[in-house]
This record gives structure tokens, sequence and C-alpha cells, in this order.
């Protein structure tokens, strides 16, 4: 095996083992398999293009090439040209099956289940990654750098899992980092031969020391990418909660210390679920028997962005002993006190604590913290729901009408933080807006005519399967197929309401759920739901109803005459309906059980709110940027390719005896080129001896490179007309001298030319010429020889 096939062995085995890092954070494992295979592949491709040799970039596009090639045939073959041809449909197709892998990975625990999203994730990062080793360590022959993949690689694996068997996995990587190091240098030591050979023993502590510098150089670079890879993971937080479901991290330095504590703001399942049941969350008791109004509240998705509903990032100290009062709520406004003790099923592990809102005490053990702006608690240190019970004391609060139709202005910061909307959104989610509440005298008006306009009189339905795309415009898309679930009514009243100068938010949690024979309520993971709150000075944040057949209409809102004091009596609580609803989030994620029953969208995008901006359609912007860099290309080939001749001809081929008449000729050949490109036009009737001197004196050569010149006229004599043509030592030095010198003596605008436009890349339209001759005399004779066959034949 030749010292660049054993080296791209070893880069394919150094990337593989470092991936195993990735091994614990899904079930089952049987991705791996495929990443060895497609890997495999990869690294041929590069072996064969290298041994062309194509130049170096080609070398790396055709790998990357193939490698898009084969994600393709394996997770996008039915939308792809032939099968493995990538095309618009085959692009949308993976940019689907990421998005859908980024909301499993953020939704689901570690080990995650191997949805098709995550495994295109995993094996596509796998490729990535072993196609920058192979670029780095094969490719360009520097195997060190190739560490820093190699070192990403591994940390984030480590830093996600955090399980006890990290060192095994570190070794791992170490391990293949340290044997591509060491296969680098053993193929450099191979080529340099006895002049860079190691001195002899007897020599002593006097012999050379250049002979192992480059290993103590390989050595020294090898020991500081294993510190640093040792010293990242230790900086990473191991995650408890889904595999990157850490949005809205929140920074506290309360009276009992300031900590880091990254929450989730979705309802994160640890284990695979039994999809044929609705499995029970959570069971409450309380000593109220109105219970519709009774919405466990996770988390508030408060920052609105263009490309996500998210929690926002605040600080959070430690839980109170009583809670202060709800921002906004009036002394004039009715409310009661009620007590619920809440028990989570062993299962359920959330990194928010569910709660009735607004919660004015917690009787809970465990390492919480409080989130004051959004009134709630967040599991720091792994702490999470799983098994947890706890007494809450909280409100129930009844504004009337009339005092939610008089509420005055928010404050200034207030309304500014929360009436913020993109640039991106469409205007007709603003002009929606206003043509459903004209009319209205104020903001509560505003808020019941679009409550109304979803749930009653709008014409939408509720389907937990609508497809609605994705990008900004998912809002306008969903007003208009009107067809959704609690998340996109939820998101799209919120958005109205933030155009129409209403602060509002989202909140996620689950609606009352069902009561029990023994008195308690059951809450499911069909119960899982999101709905608006939108904010009115002296009563505080609010909640709204716009999903039709799901949760409980507030009262408040139930009155054809806004202002007056007695509201009609709310319907009952339809949260028991056999009808699933998706967890919301800030990324489209809804229940992995309700996923696993194909009971939500395949993508809402809706759910994300603009991850990306519907304008220009990507298969265009992809045409530009091809079109961009074709123009940018197209000039600059003949300057790429002197380059790879000039690599070619003075590489380290021809160091045999039975060479030296072609790489004397190849190197002598790319003096006289450079010469030309700098304006000494070759003349073919000259001897060697006579153009050197030519070179010479048009050139301007001084001493140094006027030698080398000769010496390299003289080695072409001596291997055209010796008996024995024999090996010059160092013509590729003499070579690079010369070059140096001409382009030393000229002028910037003669460097330029040689650079760019070299006058000796005409000899590509010669070599074409010659062969497209060659070609046709063949045809000829092959012509006159078929012709000439029937008379043979007669003969």
């Amino acid at each position: 095996m030749s010292g660049r096939a054993r080296l791209t062995l070893y880069s394919a085995s150094a990337t593989l083992m470092a991936a195993c890092a990735l091994l614990p954070l899904v079930k089952p494992a049987t991705w791996f398999l495929q990443a060895v295979f497609l890997l495999g592949l990869q690294s041929g491709v590069g072996a064969l293009t290298r041994r062309v040799p194509l130049a170096r970039p080609l070398t790396v596009a055709a790998q990357a090439l193939v490698t898009l090639m084969l994600l393709t045939l394996v997770f996008a073959q039915q939308q792809a040209l032939l099968g493995f041809v990538p095309g618009p449909e085959a692009f949308r197709h993976l940019g689907d099956l990421l998005q859908a892998g980024t909301d499993d990975v953020g939704r689901y625990a570690i080990p995650a289940p191997l949805s098709d999203g995550i495994r295109l994730m995993l094996i596509g990062g796998v490729l990535v990654i072993g196609l920058a080793v192979d670029t780095l360590a094969v490719t360009f022959r520097s195997a060190a750098p190739a560490g820093l993949p190699l070192l990403a690689l591994y940390s984030v694996a480590a830093g996600l899992s955090g399980g006890g068997w990290a060192w095994l996995w570190f070794l791992l990587a170490a391990t293949g980092y340290l044997m591509l190091l060491l296969a680098e240098g053993r193929d450099r030591l191979s080529q340099w031969g006895r002049v860079f050979g190691g001195a002899p023993r007897s020599q002593g502590l006097d012999a050379p020391s250049g002979t192992v510098a480059p290993v103590r150089t390989g050595r020294r670079i090898g020991v500081v990418a294993l510190g640093v890879a040792l010293a990242v993971p230790l900086a990473l937080p191991a995650l408890d909660g889904g595999l990157l479901g850490r949005a809205g991290a929140g920074v506290g330095s309360g009276s009992g210390g300031g900590t880091i504590s990254a929450v989730n703001p979705l309802v994160s399942l640890r284990d695979s679920l039994n999809v044929d049941e609705d499995r029970q969350v959570m069971s409450y008791r309380t000593n109220t028997e109105d219970t519709q109004d009774m919405y466990l509240r996770i988390v508030s998705l408060d920052d609105f962005d263009g490309t996500a509903w998210k929690p926002a990032q605040r600080r959070i100290q430690d839980v109170p002993d009583t809670f202060p009062t709800p921002i906004g709520l009036g002394a004039d406004v009715q409310r009661s006190e009620i007590q619920t003790r809440i028990s989570a099923a062993d299962w359920y592990a959330q990194d928010w604590l569910p709660m009735p809102y607004p919660v004015s005490k917690v009787n809970i053990s465990g390492s919480w913290r409080y989130e004051p702006v959004g009134r709630t608690l967040v599991g720091d240190h792994g702490q999470n729901t799983r098994g947890v019970q706890y007494e809450v004391t909280s409100l129930i609060v009844q504004p009337t009408a009339a005092q939610l139709a008089n509420a005055p202005e928010p404050s200034k910061a207030l309304k500014r933080e929360f009436t913020k909307v993109p640039s991106s959104l469409p205007a007709v989610v603003a002009d929606t807006a206003r043509k459903v509440t004209a009319g209205s005298t104020n903001h509560y008006e505003q808020a019941v005519k679009l409550q109304d306009y979803f749930a009653v009189n709008g014409g939408f339905t509720y389907n937990t399967r609508v497809q609605v795309g994705s990008g900004s415009a998912a809002i306008a898309r969903f007003l208009k197929d009107k067809q959704g679930f609690c998340v996109h009514f939820s998101f799209a009243m919120a958005s109205m309401a933030r155009t129409l100068g209403i602060p509002a938010r989202v909140a996620v949690g689950f609606t009352p759920g069902s009561p029990q024979s023994d008195g308690s309520m059951s809450v499911g993971l069909r119960d899982a739901h999101a709905w608006p709150e939108l904010y009115f000075e002296g009563v505080g944040w609010t909640r709204f109803e716009p999903t039709p057949n799901r949760g409980s209409v507030p009262a408040y809102t139930q009155t054809d005459t806004p202002g007056s004091d007695s509201p009609t009596v709310p319907k009952p609580s339809t949260s028991t309906s056999a009808a699933p609803s998706t967890a919301p989030s800030a990324s489209s994620n809804c229940l992995a059980e309700q996923k696993k029953l194909d009971a939500c969208p395949s993508q809402s995008a809706l759910a994300t709110v603009g991850s990306k901006d519907d304008g220009t359609p990507w298969f265009q912007i992809l045409g530009y940027t091809l079109a961009g860099l074709l123009l940018l290309v197209v000039p600059l080939l003949p300057m790429l390719w002197r380059m790879r001749l000039r690599s070619v001809r003075l590489g380290a081929h021809g160091r045999g005896e039975a060479d030296a008449p072609a790489y004397t000729l190849a190197t002598w050949l790319e003096v006289t080129d450079t010469a030309w490109d700098y304006g000494i036009v070759p003349d073919e009737s000259q001897t060697p001896r006579k153009a050197a001197a030519r070179i010479v004196r048009l050139g301007l050569l001084e001493a140094e490179a006027s030698e080398a010149v000769h010496r390299l006229a003289a080695a072409v004599e001596q291997v055209l007309y010796a008996p024995h043509p024999r090996l010059t030592a160092g013509l590729a030095e003499d070579a690079r001298r010369v070059t140096d010198a001409l382009g030393a003596r000229a002028s910037l605008t003669a460097r330029l030319r040689a650079l760019l436009a070299p006058r000796s890349a005409v000899r590509v339209a010669w070599s074409a010429s010659a062969y497209w001759a060659a070609l046709s005399a063949r045809l000829a004779a092959r012509r006159e020889s078929l012709l000439r066959r029937p008379s043979g034949q007669n003969s």
C-alpha cells in the first residue's frame, strides 16, 4: 500500500473513531454502519482523484459532489433525478429533513430515537468532518490541522452526552488523531530519504537535531490539540433534556449564588413512548370546582425575532417564599386564591415546572430557579420534573370586560419589548389585523375580535396534519389556507396583536385535563396546548383562546357588549377532546407521542415563524451563486492550470535513474515556459545552452540565477546525448531560483500578467489541436480501411 493510500485509510479511521462519541446520543446505532460505508466511498473517490491526478481544489470538489449525491441517494431518492442527482425537490426534501432533525434534537432526551432527520444530521455531519480531515491530512498533506475538525466532532458529542463513558470516546478520538499524525510523519520521512535521514547513534549528543525536528513539531501539535480536547468538553454543559433543547438560557445571580441554567421550553420526553395510548403526563388535585381555567402553564414565548417565537434570555434567581404581585394586576380586579397539589409522571422529564398562572407560592424540593418576568420555575443543574410532587398556591383572576376595555396604556418599556415584530413579517398580517378589528375603540375590543375571527367567524378549521410551508410568510399562508392547530392560532393571534400595538406573547403548557372518579384531574399528552397572552394595564397578562374546539373560552371575552360587567357563562371545557394537539414550541415542535401518531404536521413552519424568508426561491439563489462563482473562476482558469502544471513538473516524481530524462526535460520546460510568461518567447531552433544564455541576457539575470539556468541546460544536454542519462540533484531548486529571479526583475504589470494570463497557457490550445488532428487521422485511416476491405476479400 502506498503512503498516500495508507494516509487515506488512517484519515477515515480517525474520523470514525472520533464519531464514536456520537453513539450514546441516539438509539439504535445502525446509522453508524451507514456512515462507515458512505465515508469509505467518499475516501475512495478522494484516493482515485489524487491518483489521476487532479488539482487539489478539483479533488475536494469531486469528493463534495459525490458526498452530496450519496446523501441524496440515501435520504432523497424519490425526489432526485435518476435517484441520486439532486434537484430542487431533493434539496427541498433534504432541507425539510434537517429542519425535522433539528426539531427532534430539541425535543428528545438522550438517547433520542433515530428519526430520519436525526440520521441525516449524524451521517451528514460525519461525512462533512471526514471530508475536512481528508482534505487537510491527505490532499494538502497537513495532518496536524486535521485535528481541529476531529476536535469539534468529539467535543460537541462529549459535551452533549456528559456520560460516564466520556473517557472511552476521548481515548478513541485521541488514538485516531495520533495514528493520523504518525502515518503522515512516516510518509514524509519515507520521502525524505537519506538526505534527511537520522544520524548514526555513534554521533552522540552532538548529532544534528534537524532529523527529529518534524517529529517534535508533530508531537507538540498533538499535545496541544489533545489538551484542548480535554478542556473543551469540561466547558460544555451536559444536557439532561433534549439534545440541543437549550433555548432561552438564563443567567442568575440571586442570593443563593449565581448559576447558569440552560432550559428547554418544550415538553421533552426521555424515552420512546407507547404510541397506542395517550399517556398521563401528570395528575393534580385542587380546592376549586371551577377547573376550566386551570391551564397548567410551562413557559411563555415572548421573543419574536423573525426566526422564531422563543423564551427571551433573562436573569433567574432563587425561588422566593412568596411571589410578588403579578405585574400589572390592580387591587380592584376580583381574584381568588387556590391550592393545587401536582404529581408528575415518572417518565415525564421537563426542565420547566408546569403550574397554574399566576403563581403566588410554590412548595417543591430540588434545585429550582425562578424567572420573574414569566413567573416560571426552571430546573437547575440537571433538575427536571421526573416524578416530582409539589404544591402550588395560585390566583384565579376574574377581570370584567369593562376593566379590560378601560385599561390604560402600559409603560413605554413594556410596550416596546412586547410589541416588536420582525421587518420580514408579511404586510398581509397587519392588514388582516386592521380589517378584522375595524371599528374597535380600544385594545380589548380588538383582542376579542381577533379571538372570534380565529375561533368563530373566520372560517378556520382545526387540523393537526396541515402543512403551511416555512419562513416569515408562513403566517400569511395560514391566514390564506385557514387550517392549523394550536401553535398556528396562538402564534398568528399574538403576531397580529403586536401589529396593533397590543403587548402579546405565547404561553406553552396544558389544558386543564380530564376529571377522574377519585376527584383528581388527569393531564395527558393530548392536552398539550399553546395560547396567546395579551397584556392589559391594571389586569396584567391575560389568556385568550383563538383555537377552535380546544380549551375553554375565557368568560371575560364572551359578551356582545364590551364594557358590560356581566359576561355570559363560559362554555364547558373541551380539553378532553379526542383530537390530538401538538405541544407548541419555538421551533415548530409537537409532542413526541403525537409525532409518532402522525398527529402533527411534518413541517409546520409557522411554529418557527420564519426560519427563513420565503422571498427569492432557494434554487434561484443557488443558481445566482453558481453563476457568480463561474464568472469568478473562468478568468482564473489559466492561472490555475499553470499552478497545477508547475506543481506536477517540479513535484516529487522522477527520483530514480530511469525517470531522469522525463524529469529533467519537464523541469527545463517549466523554466522556458516561465520565461515565456514574462515575455521571453522560446526559440525551438536553439540548443539548450544557447537558450539558457538567451534567457540570462533578456531576463537580466544575476550570477546566481544565471548559474542555475546553465546547470539546467547542462542537465538537459546530458540526458539527451549521454549513453546512460543520470539524475542531476537540485533541478527543482534551480528552476525555482530562476523563476524567482525573473519575477524580481519584471515590472508589476508583467508579474500580474504572468500570474493571471500566462502566455504559455496557449499550450492547452496546441494540445487540443494536436489531439484533434491525431483523432481525425485515426478516423480517416479507419474509414479508409473499411472502404478497402471488400476489394481485399474479393482478391
